[in-house]
């Protein structure tokens, strides 16, 4: 049986201050949760002051990217070291918004996931289609060519441990929301090919998230289906409350 996961990916959001508040609220209401693995994703900026927040708590530490490498002069970027210094758990990777903002590819995620096993970090690795990728039908071919390139030569050992979130593009921040049925294929299909580049029993080990506008109105509906196995939540993260809500779906 797989324990749900639900990590809030607070975004360019929360400056310290506001950081420490939104840390502590999310403590408060989930620092004893033991229904699903809790994760907090802030800025780079808060993740010390976060970190102490949440040191000795249920809820985990995560971040929002990495660079591939362990040093090196690579301005403005954050090592696999730096996180681990810091106490993180998690790292999110792929996220569309570097994709499509930063130019990130698939080889280049792959680089990053096989950089923060080096230091014990999980990957949650990313994938996702455009609007008009899921009209013209090519859904399942565009992500699971995302899964083949990002898990490329991956250790089974390590990504038996990892985390991917299913996050529609057309979905993220815009309201909309794939449907429970829709997300649900996507997701299965998902674990047939994990099976294919693995074995049956890591695809069925492999925790997968999804992403896009999940809300603790939409939540029970979307992680109650068989594949679905927690959310990679965006907006409804910026308030403790709306967070917990997701939670008490699990």
């Amino acid at each position: 049986m797989r324990k749900p996961i639900i990590a809030g990916n607070w975004k360019m959001n929360g400056a310290l201050e506001e950081a420490q508040k939104l840390a502590q609220g999310v403590v408060d209401a989930l620092g004893d949760a033991k229904n699903a693995d809790v994760a907090v994703c802030p800025p780079f900026t808060a993740l010390s002051a976060v970190s102490m927040i949440v040191k000795g708590t249920n809820v985990k530490l995560g971040a929002q990217n990495c660079n591939e490498n362990d040093s090196g002069a690579y301005t403005g970027e954050i090592s696999p070291v730096f996180l681990k210094e810091l106490g993180v758990d998690y790292c999110i990777i792929g996220h569309s918004e570097r994709r499509q903002y930063y130019a990130e590819t698939d080889a280049k995620i792959n680089a990053k996931a096989k950089a923060l096993y080096q230091h014990g970090i999980i990957p949650i690795i990313c994938v996702g289609e455009l609007l008009d990728e899921r009209k013209a039908g090519r859904t399942l071919d565009v992500v699971l060519g995302q899964v083949r390139g990002c898990l490329a030569e991956l250790p089974r050992e390590k990504m038996i441990e990892s985390v991917i979130a299913y996050e529609p593009v057309w979905a993220i921040g815009t309201g909309e929301v794939a449907t429970p049925e829709q997300a649900q294929e996507v997701h299965a299909a998902i674990r047939a090919e994990l099976a294919k580049l693995f074995d049956q029993e890591l695809a069925d080990a492999v925790r997968l998230q999804y992403g896009g506008s999940m809300k603790p109105d939409n939540a029970e509906g979307l992680m109650a289906k068989a594949d679905i196995d927690g959310g990679l939540i965006g907006g409804a993260a910026l308030k403790a409350d709306s967070f917990a809500g997701i939670v008490a779906c699990c």
